[in-house]
């Protein structure tokens, strides 16, 4: 693979997350290890997409924040734990199911253990 092809990737290979409850909504942050990772997901990680992502769960609107300190973004779901709380009431659920979320991956970012980096 080139260094300038691209891989869809699912998020959970570049990042980690963490979720919880915030009233009626969840907030949802999702941290990558590197500044060159941090600005491909701020491009591709938009609010809007990430609604339309958790639309099933009947998502009202989500608020993304940006944290670039902490190479992280934070997302704000709201009205979605009026719709999962018999399965998942606090919400820490959402954190790992963002991580499903494909991105597209320069070949230079693949994740060294990653055999299309190769």
């Amino acid at each position: 693979m080139r260094p300038n092809d691209t891989s869809t990737v699912q998020l959970g290979r570049i990042a980690r997350a963490r979720s919880g409850d915030k009233g009626t909504g969840a907030n949802v942050g999702v941290f990558v290890p590197s500044d060159d990772l941090y600005a491909l997901v701020r491009e591709q990680l938009t609010a809007d997409r990430v609604a339309d992502f958790f639309r099933p769960l009947g998502v009202a609107g989500v608020t993304r924040y940006e944290l670039p300190n902490l190479r992280a973004l934070n997302f704000v779901l709201k009205g979605v734990l009026g719709r999962i709380t018999r399965v998942d009431a606090q919400g820490k659920a959402l954190g790992q199911a963002i991580l499903e979320v494909p991105i597209e991956l320069p070949a230079r970012l693949l994740p060294s253990n990653d055999p299309r980096g190769s």
